[in-house]
């Protein structure tokens, strides 16, 4: 018998709600789901990627208000809403798959960190390299930005691989 507070538990009962049997039921959902979750991945690691590349050959060129950097953000920003949503409705359909996967639990915590290092990256850009950030910090934050983001998206395809526990 299981725990009726255990993660077991809440996944039997995510299955069971209407909105997890019409993402099981209707066979375009998960594709259509899927296929959204997917661009606004190439939304997100693009944007993270032009942003890292643009602030690596920068040599501290980058100001406030660059309309350029501002795009790549908003670009970013508009993004992982979607990706946090369709997200949400991929575990929704598959909660035992998704939950009880240790690589599921590595990519939320490195997607944590990537949402963190983004926000730092971004706060870094607001103010005049003369006064704020150094740019070997903001090539740094560059670099680490770009290497969670590419985390994600494999520790996202890994969980396909690995077993639960």
């Amino acid at each position: 018998m299981k725990n009726p507070g255990s993660l077991d538990s809440f996944c039997d009962w995510l299955k069971e709600t209407r909105v997890s049997v019409l993402l099981q039921t209707v066979e375009w959902i998960i594709p259509a789901v899927q296929t959204v979750h997917i661009l606004a991945i190439a939304a997100v690691v693009g944007g993270a990627l032009a942003l890292s590349l643009r602030l690596l050959r920068a040599k501290n060129r980058e100001e406030p208000g660059d309309p350029v950097v501002s795009t790549l953000f908003a670009m970013i920003w508009g993004a992982l809403p979607v990706l946090l949503v369709t997200g949400a409705l991929l575990i929704t359909a598959e909660p035992a798959r998704d939950l009880e996967n240790p690589v599921f639990a590595l990519k939320m915590g490195l997607l944590v960190l990537a949402i963190a290092a983004t926000l730092v990256q971004q706060a870094s850009l607001r103010r005049p390299s003369r006064k704020g950030t150094p740019g070997g910090i903001r090539r740094a934050l560059a670099v680490a930005s770009l290497a969670l983001w590419v985390a994600i998206v494999f520790a996202g395809r890994m969980i396909a691989y690995v077993q639960s526990l």
